[in-house]
């Protein structure tokens, strides 16, 4: 399954009303001054982005989705580590939910905020009560501190090339969870959601509905012109009775929001853990994202929708980088165009990514970010655009590896080449393997190719240049530990 979100116990002290004001201010006319297209499907081919006049696939190893309600949390130097990386998304929850300490066994979880520094979009109430410290909220005000952090945070990913999916809500895991849920009635001073918590997502209870749809409208008018956008319905509602009515009624206010605006964002749909297929998608979805999808079979399930086919949540596998990597890589290969791993290298404490100390259930590590940063590099070094799966290709290949390929006929050929990984290998080890020299054997035109092989753990290339005569072409490796990738271009005119 996955983890979960934020709170504030005790009530945090205002900035100087003049200073707030300021902020709020000037990061207005920074977002209104650069009212740039935002994240789009692209138009020659809608399962790969546009952004910022260039294809683009998200990739990412990112933190568990507190960086904005968390006030300890640094979001500045955490998306300084993105981009150094060569990342360019994170997942964020909105402070509609949050967590407590004790949530998933996630050490140091950045959606558990310590007493007194959780944010999220509604004031605090003069009423004493909320069963995370502080007073109880107001559903009926906004909390300035909060879409000042929020514009403040957006901003700061912009710089640094991050795009935000911004996700709404959550489903309610257990009822500690709902406990601490500011929609919960025992959490406000509204009354407002005096049900249990299978019924919070359901259109079943107006004033929470009225609640919703409020909150929804009032984020997506404060984020209207930030390019590095997308929202999210929901994280994970196929637990505990998310009803799809409920999720539609989500997207088509975001749409109703957007309609007068110069510029509209994507909407995505979280579909199920693992694979499912959609079989009938709402207009309003440009984005369908899955959870952990190993093997990545769920993006030839639903390659026919002509929509982006993520996978911004894995984990759950074990703690080694090769698991997460190869299935970065196999996701992309297989023509998705999204992939965040989530990331327990991320805490308040360390938003650099440096903390290792972690027993929590997943992985992530500076190496790790490092080897998607390589992944990203590669597909933006070809035309994906133009290219698709097609493992045909692959006539043959060593024993103890598996082949994915993407190709753009007579022109780009990239293949991806590792050894079988289980879904959650009870001895790693016996599976990894060292000084792997590989055979393979591709269907390919005539022509001559450049040929560069890439070490996923380095980014080190080799190559050389191939005359070949069409059919079957014979190919070896460089020596390379676990996995590797390979790409052909066809020389012009040749």
């Amino acid at each position: 399954m996955y983890a979960a979100h934020p709170t504030r116990a005790t009530q945090i002290p205002r900035r100087p009303r003049f200073v707030a004001i300021a902020v709020l201010a000037a990061a207005a006319s920074c977002s209104l001054a650069r009212a740039e297209p935002p994240l789009a499907l692209h138009p020659d081919n809608p399962h790969y982005f546009l952004w910022r006049g260039k294809p683009t696939v998200l990739v990412t190893s990112g933190e568990h989705y507190g960086a904005l309600l968390n006030l300890d949390f640094d979001y500045d130097r955490y998306f300084a580590t993105l981009a150094a990386d060569g990342l360019n998304l994170t997942r964020t929850f909105s402070g509609t939910y949050r967590e407590i300490g004790a949530s998933f066994n996630i050490t140091k979880n950045t959606l558990a905020p310590k007493p007194g520094r959780f944010v999220c979009p509604w004031a605090r109430s003069d009423q004493p009560g909320y069963g995370e410290g502080g007073n109880k909220f107001d559903l009926t005000k906004w909390d300035p501190e909060y879409f000042g952090r929020l514009k403040q945070f957006m901003e700061s990913a912009r710089k640094h090339g991050v795009v935000v999916e911004m996700n709404l809500f959550c489903t309610l895991y257990d009822d500690k969870l709902w406990n601490v849920c500011p929609m919960n009635a025992a959490a406000n001073v509204n009354g407002v959601g005096g049900c249990p918590r299978t019924e919070v997502f359901t259109l079943e209870h107006d004033d929470l509905t009225r609640t919703q749809l409020a909150v929804t409208r009032k984020i997506v008018a404060e984020l209207r012109d930030f390019d590095n956008l997308y929202y999210e319905v929901c994280n994970e509602p196929y637990f505990q009775n998310v009803t799809l009515p409920w999720q539609e009624r989500i997207a088509e206010t975001i749409v109703a929001s957007e309609k007068d605006f110069p510029h509209r964002h994507l909407i995505s749909l979280n579909v199920a853990n693992g694979r499912a297929k959609v079989e009938r998608p709402h207009p309003a979805i440009s984005i369908f994202n899955f959870h952990y999808c190993v093997p990545p079979d769920v993006v030839a399930m639903n390659f026919g929708l002509r929509r982006v086919i993520g996978e911004n949540e894995t984990g759950f596998r074990g703690r080694h980088d090769a698991l997460y990597r190869t299935e970065g890589w196999d996701f992309l290969m297989a023509g998705g165009a999204l992939y965040n791993n989530l990331d327990y290298s991320f805490t308040a404490d360390a938003p650099d990514g440096t903390f290792g100390d972690y027993k929590s259930p997943g992985g992530g590590s500076p190496a790790l970010r490092r080897q998607l940063g390589i992944l990203k590099r590669f597909f933006e070094g070809m035309g994906f655009v133009k290219m698709r799966p097609d493992s045909a290709i692959v006539r043959k290949v060593s024993d103890g590896l598996t082949a994915s390929a993407l190709v753009e006929p007579d022109k780009t050929y990239a293949v991806y080449l590792h050894v079988p990984l289980p879904n959650k290998p009870k001895d790693l080890a016996a599976h990894l393997r060292k000084d792997i020299r590989a055979e393979l054997s591709l269907e390919l035109p005539a022509g001559d190719y450049r040929v560069e092989w890439l070490n996923t753990l380095s980014g080190e290339t080799a190559g050389d240049v191939l005359q070949h005569a069409g059919g079957a072409c014979a190919l070896k490796s460089p020596t390379f530990d676990n996995d590797i990738a390979l790409r052909l271009t066809r020389v012009p005119g040749r």
